[in-house]
C-alpha cells in the first residue's frame, strides 16, 4: 500500500513526489510513468530555458512561482550535479513601434521582483550579442538554460534515494475504489494507494477521465520546430535572444538559445525555435 501514487514521470510529477518526500520523510511514494524513461514528453522537448519571470502579470501566482522557481531550480541543479548555465537573455525591440511594449515588459519584470533586469541600448546590445540588431533591448541577467530531461533524471534518482519508487513502463489503465484505498490498474500490474496525484501533461484530460473525473478543460497540443545552426555559424548566438512579444499571438515568437540537452554534450549548439512541425534542419 502506497501513501501517494503520482501518475506521470515528467518534471511536474517528479517534482511533486520529490517535495512530498522532503516534507514527509518515510512516506511510501510511487511515481508511475508509461514510458521506459522519465521526462520523454514535454519535459524533454522544450528549449530548456530557466525563465526569470518577467512576462507574467504582476501579483499573479504564475509570476511568484516563476521567480521563486528559477532560483529553486538553480539550487537543485547545484545540489545534484546537473549542468546548467546562467547565460542571460536579451529581449530586442527591432522598431520604434515595439518600444512601448518593451518598456512595459521591463516594468512588469521589476514589479515581479526579477533580479538583474535593465534597459540597454543598441551599442551595449552588440557587446552582449554582436550579431543582434535593435533599437533597444532588455537584458535579463538571471535567465539561464538547463536540460530538463537531465533534471528529471536527477529527480528520479533523488526520489529513489529518499525511499520513494519510480516505476517506468507502467501506463495507468484505470482504477476502482476499495475500502480506504484506490486500486490502480497499470500495465505493470495492480497496486493500492491511499491517494493519487495525476500529473500527466498533454494526457491530463485522458488520465482525469480514467480516474472518474469529467474534465472541463480541453488539451490542445501543438508542436514546435527547431532549426540547428551549422557548426561554422554557432558564434552567431552567445546567450538567449528573444523578440518583444506580439500581443496578437499567445507565443513568445521565434527565439535563439544555446541547446541545453543531451545532444549538447559535444558542445553548445544555438538554434531558433518557432511553431510548426517538429524537426531539425541545418540552416
Amino acid at each position: 500500500m502506497y501513501d501517494v501514487a503520482v501518475a506521470g514521470g515528467g518534471i511536474v510529477g517528479l517534482a511533486t513526489a520529490y517535495q512530498l518526500l522532503r516534507k514527509r520523510p518515510g512516506a511510501a511514494v510511487l511515481v508511475l510513468e508509461k514510458e521506459s524513461e522519465v521526462g520523454l514528453h514535454q519535459t524533454g522537448h522544450n528549449s530548456g530555458v530557466l525563465h526569470s519571470g518577467l512576462y507574467y502579470k504582476p501579483g499573479s501566482l504564475k509570476a511568484r512561482i516563476a521567480v521563486r522557481g528559477c532560483a529553486s531550480m538553480v539550487r537543485f541543479c547545484e545540489e545534484h550535479g546537473v549542468p546548467f548555465e546562467i547565460s542571460g537573455k536579451v529581449i530586442v525591440a527591432t522598431s520604434g513601434e515595439e518600444r512601448p511594449r518593451l518598456e512595459s515588459l521591463l516594468e512588469r519584470g521589476r514589479e515581479n521582483g526579477v533580479p538583474g533586469l535593465r534597459a540597454i541600448g543598441p551599442e551595449e546590445l552588440r557587446e552582449i550579442e554582436p550579431y543582434a540588431r535593435g533599437v533597444a533591448a532588455i537584458h535579463s541577467a538571471s535567465t539561464g538554460i538547463v536540460s530538463f530531461r537531465a533534471v528529471a533524471q536527477a529527480m528520479a534518482l533523488a526520489i529513489e534515494k529518499a525511499g520513494g519508487h519510480v516505476r517506468t513502463g507502467a501506463r495507468l489503465l484505470g482504477f476502482r475504489h476499495e475500502p480506504g484505498a484506490l486500486r490502480l490498474h497499470t500495465e505493470a500490474g495492480d497496486l493500492l494507494a491511499r491517494r493519487v496525484v495525476t500529473a500527466s501533461g498533454l494526457h491530463a484530460d485522458r488520465v482525469a477521465a480514467l480516474c472518474g473525473a469529467t474534465p472541463t478543460a480541453r488539451i490542445l497540443p501543438f508542436r514546435g520546430e527547431y532549426y540547428r545552426l551549422r557548426p561554422e555559424r554557432r558564434d552567431l548566438v552567445r546567450s538567449l535572444i528573444y523578440p518583444v512579444p506580439d500581443p496578437r499571438f499567445p507565443f513568445l515568437g521565434v527565439h535563439f538559445t544555446p541547446v541545453s540537452t543531451e545532444k549538447s554534450k559535444r558542445g553548445r549548439t544555438p538554434f531558433s525555435l518557432s511553431r510548426g512541425k517538429a524537426t531539425e534542419k541545418p540552416t
